[in-house]
């Protein structure tokens, strides 16, 4: 099914993964009234299919799909592209939802969730993309570069692997040098909301970008741990 009812220019290209018809129709219907144009998607092998087709500016994807589980829809798509992703996790899937995380993607709702707050999470997301750092210049300490027009993360001489959101927070963290940021905080600057309460998110992404741009991830060099507060970029 691919509904595209919104008339004038869409803000953005959406598209939505679940195999309940119902709940790609309602979601659907909400980001076309918002004024975005959405397709959806039954399977994982349609949704790749139409990914492939239309590249959409994010994907709101179900874990639970019959025969291609999310997950791998997920490897599939960041195999291809860098393009953001949300979650549809049930209450019990709180594994699958980390594993998720950390193969990037930017954020995660619960089932049974408002399609209101889904909304709200794709403007989120999506307005940390657009046209960000389109007059900014490149952010530089000790070898690692970030250019906010490119989008572009370089350790050492070599351009980091970042998802949208690794590259959202380490920005964050860089214009802000030496200052100590509490997961609520972080929370509310990089992800734009305040009614989020599971700050989990922020811990595995601090995680995944020590990974990409640390020597020594255990023993980091730049984002360090402030105990009883939360992280900080130290130059």
């Amino acid at each position: 099914m691919i509904s595209t009812v919104h008339a004038g220019e869409p803000r953005g290209s959406i598209l939505v993964v679940d195999d309940e018809p119902t709940i790609g129709e309602v979601v659907s219907r909400y980001l076309e009234r918002a004024g975005y144009e959405a397709r959806v998607a039954g399977d994982g092998r349609e949704a790749l299919r139409l990914a492939g087709d239309h590249r959409p500016d994010l994907v709101v994807l179900d874990l639970m799909l019959p025969g291609m589980d999310g997950l791998e829809v997920m490897r599939r798509l960041r195999e291809r592209d860098a393009m953001s992703v949300i979650l549809l996790t049930a209450k019990g899937e709180t594994s699958d939802r980390v594993i998720g995380l950390r193969l990037g993607a930017d954020d995660y709702v619960v089932k049974p969730f408002s399609p209101a707050e889904l909304v709200a999470r794709v403007d989120a997301v999506l307005r940390r993309t657009e046209g960000a750092g389109l007059s900014e210049e490149p952010i530089a300490f000790e070898g690692v570069e970030l250019d906010p027009v490119a989008r572009r993360v370089t350790i050492r001489g070599e351009e980091a692997p970042v998802t949208v959101r690794e590259y959202d927070l380490l920005h964050f963290f860089m214009r802000h040098p030496g200052q100590a940021f509490s997961r609520d905080q972080l929370m509310d600057a990089v992800w734009q909301y305040t009614f989020y309460t599971d700050t989990s998110t922020v811990t595995v992404h601090v995680r995944r970008l020590r990974e990409k741009i640390e020597e020594d991830p255990s023993n980091p060099r730049w984002l360090q741990t402030v105990w009883g507060v939360g992280y900080r970029f130290q130059p």
